[in-house]
């Protein structure tokens, strides 16, 4: 279970960094910076990936009543003017910057980090090794979760509020079938093969 090893090796106030959305063909990717209390956190915080949804969203209701969090997003045409590592990036700037409190140091899941104005250290598994980062991770997908089915009411045809947006095979044949939407990533090959399909 994460815990707090690797903050500790960071100077002041520690801010984990995670985010969710990296890999599907619509809708944004979604960051989270999360700086937790070192007492009386949520118990049960872990890794996304291997939380269910109900505890993803009960976890998430506790962390706003005890954390400071920040939120950045890159909608598609970002993504797609920038490239998704450049729109993920930008994203995660954006979190730590909606802090409330400006972090001494960040800890970043992965091992890419953008460049901030204090000390970054990247951790790849860090959503399973990092109390801060499972944290950021928590509120990074339910957040993005919650986008992409506010999104299906909009977008019609590609039940994205089941799949949010990965590409699933049912969702795949809807994007070649009526074509991508406008939340839709079109530098991603299954939208920019369908438009030249439908055109």
């Amino acid at each position: 279970m994460p815990d707090f090893t690797f903050e500790r090796q960071l100077p002041g106030l520690v801010a984990g960094v995670d985010e969710a959305g990296r890999g599907p063909l619509a809708g944004p990717v979604v960051a989270a910076a999360v700086i937790l209390p070192r007492q009386n956190w949520p118990d049960g915080l872990n890794d996304s990936k291997a939380l269910s949804p109900s505890a993803r969203e009960r976890l998430l209701n506790m962390l706003r009543k005890c954390a400071q969090i920040g939120i950045g997003i890159s909608e598609p045409e970002e993504i797609d003017r920038l490239n998704i590592l450049g729109g993920t990036m930008i994203a995660m700037q954006r979190a730590v910057a909606a802090l409330p409190a400006a972090p001494d140091s960040v800890l970043i899941d992965g091992n890419r980090a953008p460049q901030f104005p204090m000390l970054a250290k990247t951790l790849v598994k860090g959503d399973a090794l990092s109390l801060s980062v499972a944290a950021a991770s928590i509120v990074a997908k339910v957040t993005r979760d919650q986008l992409m089915r506010q999104a299906d009411s909009r977008f019609t045809g590609y039940n994205l509020s089941q799949h949010k947006g990965y590409p699933t095979a049912a969702h795949r044949a809807a994007v070649a079938d009526i074509g991508p939407s406008p939340i839709h990533r079109l530098s991603f090959a299954p939208c920019k093969a369908a438009l030249i399909n439908l055109s």
